[in-house]
């Protein structure tokens, strides 16, 4: 592991203390490459998020999706002081996802001055894919300048 993907895993690790949402998914960071923009996350898929099928929520995935693909881009940043909210996102269900532990892996696509695209996969504990989406997303500041 390179300084800069260390330096980038403890920075999320960080931030995911202070992030509700990484900890309802029980978001775990395994691995990031800063350079190429790609990050490993590891989710914890509560029997809570299951609908009347027994099956994961898709919302639940989704919310999966979003993160891993936001911090991909937010991995080439830097660190602080940045956050990319989706503009749209495209989701592809593949395979039903049942509680336990669920791996997303995040790309970045292309990144120019102000929008970002990005792809994202979760796949389950036996590396079955699950579920596919691309997105796109803003890069702003944060917090604000002035604010």
């Amino acid at each position: 592991m390179t300084v800069a993907e260390a330096a980038a895993l403890d920075w999320i690790r960080r931030t995911y203390v202070n992030n509700p949402i990484a900890t309802l998914l029980g978001a775990d960071p395994l691995a990031c490459d800063p350079v190429a923009g790609r990050i490993t996350i590891a989710f914890e898929a509560k029997p809570e998020f299951c609908n009347l099928l027994g099956n994961v929520q898709g919302g639940m995935l989704t919310a999966m999706l979003d993160m891993v693909m936001s911090f991909s881009v937010l991995c080439t940043m830097g660190g602080p002081g940045h956050v990319v909210p989706t503009i749209d996102m495209n989701a592809h269900f593949l395979a039903p996802a049942k509680p336990g532990r669920i791996a997303g892996e995040g790309a970045v696509v292309k990144k120019g001055r102000n929008i970002a695209f990005m792809e994202g996969r979760l796949r389950d504990r036996d590396g079955r894919l699950l579920t596919t989406a691309t997105a796109s997303g803003q890069l702003m500041k944060w917090p604000p300048e002035g604010k």
